[in-house]
């Protein structure tokens, strides 16, 4: 069958604001509203090919694809499952004052929001990783115990001792909200609160679980595997969806967050993706040239050429021996620091030793100073200066 142009369906033009679109929605969508006509399909058809209009010309964007190519440019628009699907999508829509609905008038209150929402929703949980430097270099899948509270299973979450044991809340008459009308000079007000007797649910429980005492939940400890990336630096954290404490009497289950924390290594310091690794080199070697044995991050050891005159602080780089970079190709570097070691105690022998080097001219260093006719320039260019200033 030929769908029907969405202004059409709307009741707008093309011209329409954003305003002029909505409004015109909500007037239809409450006259067509499922619950206002129970049993009518026709109807039903009506909201929702309302809300696949909406949905379209709602937003910009895809408001500018359907004027320039009609459905075919929106072709997957308006794939919505059932009602709770399209209540769930324009919440906005139909919300109203104090979070009522825009049906209040016509159905009761809130009672047809209330329909789908039960429970009180879990806490969220926060558990430190602690990683080592080789676990983050390369990623690596991690078991975790978490203590937390879970779905009671007597209940399965509802707190009740069978599908009787509840009954309406006579504090708010089961629409789960208390209203307060006040009124003043300029008319009148209404104040909507959650109903605190029922925690806004519209029902509480008569015949509690003697498993959870009504809660729904019960005190516990799951497992969970978790796939940590390579290249994850301390502080940032890992967000799981619903692996937080259980919802009470069937809510919904908070989140779970893990916050990374890298172990402190025994011989590397981390800098980006880059790993340091401080090599003391004996005076001898540092002249002479030496090769040498390191470990590398990943496991093993590998052979260090130290040149001759290898200058302390002198950084030796070794290529795609670091960290990978996080979701990225490619990864940092190993980078040597090179100290030359200085014994605190010498024999006498080695004094001596010493003091022959000592006496060689290689073994002296350049220090800054002036020579002789350098300071005689020095001399006289201060004297012009002092007959300058004073004459």
């Amino acid at each position: 069958m030929t769908k029907r142009d969405y202004y059409e369906v709307l009741n707008v033009s093309k011209g329409a604001s954003k305003e002029e679109i909505k409004a015109s929605y909500r007037k239809l969508a409450m006259k067509y509203h499922p619950d206002k006509n129970p049993g009518n399909k026709e109807a039903e058809a009506k909201f929702k090919e309302l809300a696949e209009a909406y949905e379209v010309l709602s937003d910009e964007s895809k408001k500018g694809m359907y004027d320039r190519f009609g459905h075919q440019g929106v072709s997957g628009a308006g794939g919505f499952r059932d009602m709770n699907d399209i209540f769930s999508h324009f919440g906005d829509i139909f919300g109203g004052f104090g979070g009522g609905s825009i049906f209040d008038d016509f159905f009761g209150g809130s009672q047809t929001r209330r329909r789908h929402e039960t429970g009180i929703r879990g806490s969220d949980l926060r558990i430190n990783l602690k990683l080592t430097l080789e676990e983050i270099s390369e990623g690596v899948e991690k078991e975790i115990k978490v203590k937390k509270f879970r779905r009671c299973s007597k209940c399965e979450g509802s707190g009740a001792n069978g599908y009787n044991g509840y009954e309406s809340c006579r504090h708010c008459n089961g629409t789960g909200e208390i209203r307060h009308v006040s009124r003043s000079m300029f008319g009148q007000f209404i104040n909507v609160t959650q109903c605190t007797h029922c925690d806004g649910e519209g029902r509480i429980i008569k015949d509690k679980c003697e498993e959870c005492g009504g809660e729904g939940v019960v005190k516990g400890e799951s497992k969970i595997k978790v796939e940590i990336p390579a290249g994850v630096s301390e502080g940032q954290y890992i967000p799981m969806r619903g692996h937080g404490n259980a919802g009470k009497r069937g809510g919904n289950s908070g989140d779970l967050y893990l916050y990374i924390e890298e172990e402190k290594h025994k011989v590397f310091v981390r800098e980006g993706n880059d790993i340091y690794l401080d090599l003391e080199v004996s005076i001898a070697d540092a002249v002479l040239g030496s090769e040498t044995e390191i470990p590398v991050l990943n496991g093993g050891d590998v052979k260090l050429t130290i040149d001759p005159g290898t200058q302390p602080g002198t950084l030796l780089r070794m290529k795609g021996k670091g960290i990978r970079h996080l979701e990225g190709h490619g990864r940092g570097d190993q980078i040597i620091r090179v100290n030359v070691f200085i014994p605190s105690k010498v024999t006498g022998k080695e004094k001596e030793m010493l003091k022959e080097l000592a006496d060689s001219e290689n073994f002296k260093p350049k220090r800054p100073g002036r020579h002789a006719h350098g300071e005689k320039k020095a001399e006289k260019a201060g004297k012009g200066f002092f007959k300058n200033v004073f004459g």
